[in-house]
């Protein structure tokens, strides 16, 4: 039996939601601002499916993962289908002339091992890492403004 373990984090950048959505919605590119992500490539048979493979101080996983919702400029949801159990959502907010890009990430551990990881350090490096990444994906958006 697995618990699962979720984490929020938001940033606001400014710039137009349609410059963050369209920058966002390109999967391939998130190896650029997460830092754990090194890799993700949409399937050619299934834009709906991606396999991603996660790396960090040795460690590797890897899965597939489906799109199970997507409302333009609003929201994109995805699942796991196969390998590291795992969901979540990014959701977008226009705020007229900026946007908040609020991500959230839940993953499953095996039950008591997930509470005390979860409790006692894993929580606080996920939350910080994720949040590091919103803020790269800031710089990288607001890099794609000063170029254009």
């Amino acid at each position: 039996m697995s618990d699962w373990l979720e984490h929020s984090v938001e940033v606001e950048v400014e710039a137009p939601i349609e410059l963050v959505w369209n920058l966002w919605s390109d999967l391939e590119q998130m190896p650029i601002w997460m830092k754990w992500i090194e890799s993700v490539k949409i399937l050619e048979d299934d834009p709906d499916l991606s396999r991603w493979k996660l790396a960090s101080g040795g460690l590797e996983f890897s899965w597939l993962s489906r799109i199970v919702k997507v409302i333009s400029h609003q929201i994109i949801q995805w699942e796991s289908v196969d390998g590291l159990p795992n969901r979540g959502a990014i959701r977008f907010y226009d705020r007229h002339g900026s946007s908040v890009v609020r991500l959230t990430v839940a993953y499953a551990i095996p039950g008591i091992l997930g509470r005390i990881m979860d409790g006692l350090f894993l929580g606080r490096i996920v939350e910080s890492s994720l949040q590091a990444d919103l803020e790269r994906f800031k710089e990288y958006t607001l890099k794609h403004i000063t170029q254009s």
